[in-house]
């Protein structure tokens, strides 16, 4: 178990929906600096954990900390910036209104310099005026990555971030994760490809059938010892 604390601190989380378990007894810890990887098959329990952690589900059973408090206080979620399958961007809004939105509920100051900002990172400030019904998925996903990072969260959570994204607007999404965990901040990101995410994660847990099997330790594995790992892991797992 990894001993470093203060962001994430799980402790036996269970979640079922309609009786049916989809996390069994998860216990995880992440802190300041971390970009940890959750990986696993289809049906895993991926994108609930992140939810939990998210404060968007609460669990079953178990005990969730956020920053050593609350998760159900305002003021940690404040702290927290999640990307789900769901943009949560308004169609009929322009880029820059939709960042605005958003920055205002966050209450972000200097508003309209980190809104200026982010749009040139994630390469939409040509766009800034246009609805964001008329852009591709590609563009869609940018924006969204543009508004999860607005605030400056202490917790990123991306779930299949990668979603939409060209191969430039993934470097460009993984030169601003490595930036975050150069600051400090804590990184969580599910996918499904190890290979894509390695250099970006400084530690790694897969997810089978809701519980942890397998939590790197040290040096990740290359992306043919994780396939190994995988292949066991979820062939033993109950």
């Amino acid at each position: 178990m990894h001993t470093q604390t203060g962001v994430v601190t799980a402790r036996q989380i269970r979640k079922s929906f309609s009786w049916t378990p989809v996390l069994r007894d998860v216990t995880f810890q992440a802190g300041p600096g971390e970009a940890v990887g959750v990986f696993g098959p289809n049906g895993s329990g991926k994108t609930t954990l992140l939810r939990v952690f998210a404060t968007l589900l609460r669990p079953n059973a178990g005990v969730l900390t956020l920053f050593d408090g609350d998760p159900n206080e305002a003021a940690p979620r404040r702290r927290i910036g999640f990307l789900g399958h769901d943009s949560l961007l308004y169609p009929d809004l322009t880029a820059e209104e939709n960042l605005r939105f958003y920055g205002k509920a966050y209450r972000v100051r200097p508003l309209a310099d980190r809104i200026d900002t982010q749009l040139k990172r994630v390469g939409l400030d040509r766009w800034r005026d246009t609805p964001v019904r008329y852009f591709s998925r590609g563009m869609e996903q940018r924006l969204a990555v543009a508004r999860t990072l607005l605030h400056d969260p202490d917790l990123i959570l991306l779930d299949e971030p990668h979603t939409g994204l060209d191969t430039a607007a993934r470097n460009v999404l993984h030169d601003t994760l490595d930036q975050a965990v150069a600051h400090s901040k804590t990184v969580l990101l599910s996918s499904h490809d190890f290979a894509r995410c390695r250099d970006l994660c400084t530690r790694a847990i897969l997810l089978h059938r809701g519980r942890l099997v397998w939590e790197s330790n040290g040096i990740l594995p290359t992306a043919a010892q994780f396939a190994e790992i995988y292949a066991g892991a979820t062939r033993q797992a109950p």
